[in-house]
């Protein structure tokens, strides 16, 4: 398999549909902790699929998409290494900062929390 293929940020990856939101804030359990919020339940894939719920009272527009530029780039990243089989919602802390490296090692420590409370 190619690294390029391996490094994309494909559509089977996403949460896109209402129903697919609705269903994680609705029967998930949530982990915290000074950057994000991640809603999570048990996926029916074998693998994870992420959404971004990222609202205005984040801020104005370019705020509110380099959060999600960040946080997609986190997952896609460490894709390998966050648990399979979870459906997740991110979302920003309220009054958090976007720095990427603060992103990517709270979706990682968050993901595991939450597969550990999923078992």
């Amino acid at each position: 398999m190619s690294t390029q293929s391996d490094q994309r940020f494909p559509k089977t990856v996403r949460l896109v549909s209402p129903l697919d939101f609705d269903r994680v804030f609705r029967d998930g359990i949530v982990a915290n902790d000074a950057v994000l919020v991640i809603h999570a339940v048990r996926g029916k894939q074998p693998w994870t699929r992420i959404g971004l719920s990222v609202s205005k009272r984040v801020g104005n527009s370019p705020t509110r998409n380099r959060w999600k530029r960040l946080i997609r780039e986190s997952f896609r990243l460490q894709k390998n290494e966050i648990p399979l089989n979870i459906d997740m919602v991110v979302r920003p802390k309220r009054g958090a900062v976007p720095e990427f490296d603060l992103i990517f090692a709270s979706l990682l420590k968050l993901a595991m929390q939450l597969e550990r409370k999923l078992r």
